[in-house]
Parts: structure tokens; C-alpha cells; sequence
């Protein structure tokens, strides 16, 4: 395909543009965008990373905290990293490494399913003072 095709194929398809189609892809990235800030705004970053063995809370550790820690697992140790309000496991016995390959993250958890370590960071203290947001049943 030469290069003069490629123009040729641009120039027509914005020739074949209507206003509905400017206004619906308008639309959509301003949907998009809403999205975005609302996620954002809806699930705040946590204050405490909160690590987990098999279930039961091992350490509770302020996400403000710069520190690496083991944690014990049933097939070995995790290394957990926290650094700049982020968290993640920077080591794992596991053979997959999906946790690993999580990377660093500011909300949300990762889970190291062969270990049973889970890592999370808690954003319950933030969200206590929130009005009720919803009532179902």
C-alpha cells in the first residue's frame, strides 16, 4: 500500500463524516473521561497495607511507610515491598510469578494465590466517614 493510498483513505473518511458521528465520538470520550474521574473519586486510596497469610491478618503497615518485609507463606517466603504510597511483592516462591508481574500498585490488592498471601491496601478508615451510598433488598 503506498503512501498516497494511505492519505487518500484518511481524507475519505473524514470527508464521510457526518455531524452525528462527530457528536457521537464526542460523546464517548467524554463518557469516558467521566468514568475515569468517578472511579477515581469512588474508591479512594487507602491508608494502611494490610497482609495476609492463609486468611488471617499478618501485618498492618502504613502505605506512607517506605519498607520491605518476608512474609511467611505455606510454600515460603514473599517479599512485600512498600515505597512512595505504593505496594508490591517484589519476590515470590510461586511458579507462575503473576503476583510479581502485578507490579507496584495505590489501591486494589495482589494476591499470591499458590503462597496464600494477600496484600492490600485499606482505604476502610477513608471510606467510614462516607454516607451511606447505597441500599439494596
Amino acid at each position: 500500500m503506498k503512501l498516497s493510498e494511505i492519505h487518500r483513505g484518511k481524507k475519505e473518511l473524514t470527508e464521510r463524516m457526518t455531524l452525528a458521528d462527530i457528536l457521537l465520538l464526542a460523546a464517548l470520550i467524554i463518557i469516558s473521561i467521566s468514568g475515569f474521574i468517578f472511579i477515581k473519586k469512588a474508591f479512594p486510596q487507602g491508608t494502611d497495607v494490610k497482609i495476609e497469610v492463609n486468611g488471617k491478618l499478618a501485618y498492618k503497615l502504613p502505605l506512607n511507610s517506605d519498607a520491605t518485609i518476608a512474609v511467611k507463606g505455606i510454600i515460603g517466603d514473599t517479599i512485600v515491598e512498600i515505597k512512595n504510597r505504593k505496594v508490591r511483592i517484589k519476590e515470590s516462591p510461586c511458579p507462575n510469578k503473576i503476583c510479581v508481574h502485578t507490579g507496584w500498585i495505590d489501591r486494589g490488592a495482589v494476591i499470591c494465590l499458590p503462597n496464600r498471601v494477600t496484600v492490600f491496601i485499606d482505604s476502610s478508615e477513608v471510606r467510614e466517614n462516607k454516607a451511606i451510598d447505597a441500599i439494596t433488598g
